[in-house]
C-alpha cells in the first residue's frame, strides 16, 4: 500500500463479517479487527479498524502533523496547553472586580485601599510610626503594660481589653523583628 493512496484503498471502517465482528480495514485481510486508528486529524472520532499486524503498520506511517507548517504546529501545541479552549491575559477582554486593589489597578469606586499588614496594625495599636526601631517598640510596650495593668486600674475591663490588644501587638512585632530579613 502506498502512502499517498492509503485512505483511498482502505475499505470502509465499519465492515463486519457474518459473526458480527469487525473485519480488518486493510484490503485483502479478513482477520478480526480489534484495534482502531483515526481516519485523519480532522475527524478524530472516526476510526479505521485493523488487526494487530496492520494497526502496527498504520501507526508506523501515521504522522498527525503531516502537512502542517512549523507555525501551525506551534499554534496547535500552544492551544493544547489550555485544552483547545480560548484564554486571554488577565485584565483583557473582561472586567475584573477588584475592590481591594490587589491587582494594582484602581478599584471602580475610588482609589484602592491596601489592607494593613499585621505589623502595620500592631504598630498602630502601640501608636508608633512604621519605621521605628525595635528598642522604641519595646519601651512603648513596657510603658503601656504598666499603665494598663489591672492592678494599676482597679480592675477596669476596658483597660484589660486594651492591655490584651497591646500584648498581641507586641507579640506580632517581636516575631516580625526576630525573623531574618
Amino acid at each position: 500500500m502506498h502512502k499517498g493512496t492509503q485512505q483511498a484503498v482502505l475499505r470502509e471502517p465499519f465492515d463486519s463479517d457474518r459473526s458480527g465482528h469487525r473485519v480488518c480495514t486493510h484490503p485483502g485481510c479478513n482477520e478480526r479487527a480489534d484495534y482502531r486508528a483515526p481516519v485523519s486529524r480532522d475527524r478524530p472520532n472516526v476510526y479505521y479498524w485493523f488487526c494487530l499486524e496492520h494497526v502496527r503498520a498504520y501507526n508506523a506511517r501515521w504522522d498527525y502533523f503531516k502537512g502542517m507548517s512549523s507555525a501551525q504546529i506551534e499554534a496547535h501545541l500552544r492551544a493544547d496547553q489550555t485544552w483547545q479552549r480560548p484564554s486571554w491575559p488577565l485584565g483583557s477582554g473582561f472586567q475584573v472586580q477588584d475592590p481591594l486593589g490587589l491587582l494594582g489597578k484602581e478599584a471602580p469606586a475610588g482609589p484602592p485601599r491596601k489592607p494593613p499588614s499585621r505589623e502595620t496594625a500592631a504598630l498602630a495599636t502601640l501608636d508608633l510610626r512604621p519605621d521605628c526601631p525595635f528598642a522604641e517598640i519595646k519601651a512603648r510596650y513596657k510603658s503601656l503594660a504598666k499603665q494598663l495593668h489591672p492592678d494599676a486600674n482597679g480592675g477596669d475591663r476596658q483597660a484589660e481589653e486594651r492591655l490584651k490588644d497591646v500584648n498581641r501587638a507586641y507579640g506580632t512585632l517581636k516575631a516580625a523583628y526576630s525573623r531574618p530579613a
